[in-house]
């Protein structure tokens, strides 16, 4: 199965990789869903547009204990530097990631279409001025910003809000141009996310899908399941890959 991934990688005109919670797990960074996940020790309201306009104080204590302190130190894995590589050898145009951890940047890869955006960076409610999460001191809560002293929000999807441009129009751009998806840690739960591999399958995409356990995509798109973690799973890809 390795060796027919590989070469359907090799041989495809515009190959895209799609990646989700799974990808990022070996890298520490626990995911929303499942029995260990974010969801089961905090409550998802809290990610609600609607609760941190009302509520930033609060919603600005639990971020700052996940997202910059727990998860602030997180590196790249063999998974994310695997399809960086694959990038540079023109191998992959573009990764598409439900990710909100900035990862695939750290990596290496340059084409990335952050569907629900980022952590790294933070946005004015009001002037709607984008900062970097390090030019902002996260020891007093809520932060403001420093032009015109609104609120300062992580640049990421909340419960409640829109997928931003242009990752939207991009990210569904990419799947109808692809002939070849590479799904990576990504069960198909989230919705709209989980629609792009759909609409490549639609649109004559090979499916190939690395997951640890079969997903809402196994039964229906995938084409070649190559069931594992994605760190060795993407080694053992890349080595299929290497020998072509």
């Amino acid at each position: 199965m390795y060796a027919k991934a590989a070469k359907m990688v090799i041989s495809s005109r515009r190959c895209v990789a799609f990646t989700g919670a799974g990808i990022s797990v070996e890298s520490g960074i626990s995911p929303f869903r499942g029995e260990n996940g974010l969801w089961s020790r905090y409550d998802p309201a809290t990610f609600d547009i609607r609760y941190f306009l009302s509520n930033s104080t609060r919603s600005w204590e639990v971020m700052r204990e996940i997202f910059y302190d727990l998860f602030g130190g997180v590196k790249p894995n063999t998974a994310h530097y695997a399809l960086a590589e694959l990038e540079h050898r023109k191998l992959i145009k573009a990764v598409i990631t439900q990710n909100v951890d900035n990862l695939h940047f750290d990596a290496g890869n340059i084409v990335v279409h952050e569907f629900h955006g980022s952590l790294r960076k933070l946005v004015c409610l009001n002037c709607h001025k984008r900062i970097h999460v390090d030019q902002v001191d996260l020891s007093v809560l809520p932060p403001l910003c420093s032009h015109c002293r609104g609120l300062l929000k992580p640049n990421a999807v909340f419960f409640g809000e829109p997928i931003p441009e242009p990752a939207n129009s991009n990210a569904f751009r990419e799947a109808e141009k692809a002939d070849c998806f590479i799904l990576i840690g990504t069960t198909g739960e989230v919705a709209p996310a989980n629609m792009i591999p759909r609409i490549a399958k639609q649109h004559g995409a090979s499916i190939i899908e690395i997951n640890t356990a079969e997903s809402a995509y196994t039964g229906s798109v995938t084409d070649i399941f190559l069931q594992g973690r994605a760190t060795l799973v993407m080694e053992q890809l890349m080595e299929e890959i290497d020998k072509l």
